[in-house]
């Protein structure tokens, strides 16, 4: 899925040092950085969604500042506000709108976001059912429907895989989809990760997940709801409206390497990345 970046950033190289970094919407002020002054290491911690864009928005941005070093990790989304609100990491990445609670118990979150992503339903692709309708996605993950045969398939029991409790994917999942009263079956596979639900969907006979788009690929089956297909296009142009923002999150505003790099992604060079890697861009 992920596509060179190379050549783009040595096309802009000589537009970016003469400028800093890409400032993002509604930001005034320049961070007042070059590429030789430049340096250091942040830590980054939280959504899987969100977790290999940003390696690769960190590649690109550490190949244009060789003295800095962004380091990646992944956890969930729950663990990218705490470990941000607590001070654990410099920024914290969050696959879902942050909670009131949380803003509660840290109230110098700021919220910087990054993308939009859409969340597809898939399925194992020997299922010969290509959508499902609102209605049947909630009975098959609350467990109401518990065969194919229901919902215009074989004779073969639906296997439901899930994320676990405190997943970014999951709450925007269980918020845009499922809605308020519905809860995941008790009798679901819980995984740790977009990739693990990935492997356990492509190699469970009869499996039903959810996924962001950013980890769709030919091993399993992207179902159609209500006749509209889980595209970017369709995701951008409202269509499909199974769509949750992408954020990054810092204890009050950032500065030094942490603003660099947040101001990169919002650059056109970074929400080109972005887009590359399956999201949609929040510049429009």
């Amino acid at each position: 899925m992920m596509t060179p970046v190379k050549a783009l950033l040595a096309a802009s190289m000589t537009a970016l040092l003469a400028a800093g970094c890409g400032n993002p919407p509604d930001r005034a002020g320049d961070t007042g950085d070059s590429t030789d002054s430049l340096g250091g290491e942040i830590t980054v911690v939280g959504s899987t969604t969100v977790q290999p864009v940003a390696e690769v928005l960190a590649g690109a941005f550490e190949e244009l500042h060789p003295g800095c070093v962004i380091t990646v990790q992944g956890g969930g989304s729950s663990v990218g506000v705490t470990s941000a609100g607590q001070g654990a990491a410099d920024i914290g990445s969050v696959s879902r709108d942050i909670s009131p609670g949380e803003f509660a118990e840290f109230p110098g979150l700021v919220v910087h976001t990054i993308a939009r992503d859409g969340i597809a339903v898939v399925a194992d692709p020997g299922v010969p059912v290509d959508g499902l309708t609102i209605d049947q996605v909630r009975g098959i993950f609350s467990g109401s429907i518990t065969n194919w045969s229901a919902v215009g398939g074989p004779d073969m029991p639906i296997v439901v895989v899930s994320r676990e409790e405190g997943s970014g994917t999951r709450g925007a999942f269980e918020e845009l989809m499922l809605g308020e009263g519905v809860q995941i079956s008790s009798g679901a596979i819980l995984q740790a990760s977009n990739g693990a639900i990935l492997t356990t969907v492509s190699g469970t006979p009869g499996a039903i997940g959810y996924l962001s788009f950013g980890y769709l690929d030919p091993s399993v089956k992207a179902l159609s709801i209500d006749g509209v297909a889980p595209t970017p296009a369709n995701a951008a142009n409202g269509t499909y409206t199974a769509v949750r923002p992408l954020n990054l999150v810092t204890s009050g505003d950032p500065d030094g390497l942490a603003r660099a790099w947040i101001d990169f992604i919002y650059s056109a060079d970074g929400q080109a990345i972005v887009v590359e890697q399956g999201y949609l861009s929040v510049n429009g």
